[in-house]
């Protein structure tokens, strides 16, 4: 199993992720609040590979997993309520995380976090966010 930078070439499997989510989503298989033609799109996960921010996780050269880290807050986090106050250069976000599922329950999602958390560690950010839709039903009370 690979965390890398995501490529061009990476873009087809990320967009079928994001439709593999929405499709669990429309059958009542998981709930995470995300909607087809929306929220994620290939648009997304483009936005993603030009600012260089686009992560993927490969497993025996399948690509299972992809997210993007960066430093962009959206604006609602200056209403926060933090346990720890950081200037903005000290925090990186996790955005649009996404698991296969059909490699649910395998722990690429964990090891994606811990790969988040061990590249804002190394990048200068002791403080970390993930972003996710108040529906999330995996997300329930991990705040």
């Amino acid at each position: 199993m690979i965390i890398r930078k995501g490529t061009q070439a990476d873009l087809v499997s990320v967009e079928q992720l994001y439709n593999d989510i929405h499709t669990a989503e429309e059958t009542g298989q998981q709930t995470i609040g995300w909607i087809r033609g929306v929220y994620p799109t290939r648009a997304t996960a483009q936005a993603a590979l030009d600012a260089n921010d686009l992560f993927v996780l490969e497993d025996a050269g399948k690509l299972l997993g992809a997210a993007r880290i960066n430093k962009a807050q959206v604006d609602s986090y200056a209403e926060g309520d933090w346990e720890f106050a950081a200037r903005d250069e000290e925090v990186c976000v996790l955005h649009t995380l996404v698991v296969s599922p059909s490699a649910s329950g395998k722990g690429y999602g964990k090891k994606l976090v811990k790969f988040y958390e061990d590249y804002a560690l190394s990048h200068g950010c002791p403080e970390l966010r993930m972003d996710t839709n108040a529906r999330n039903a995996r997300c329930k009370g991990a705040v």
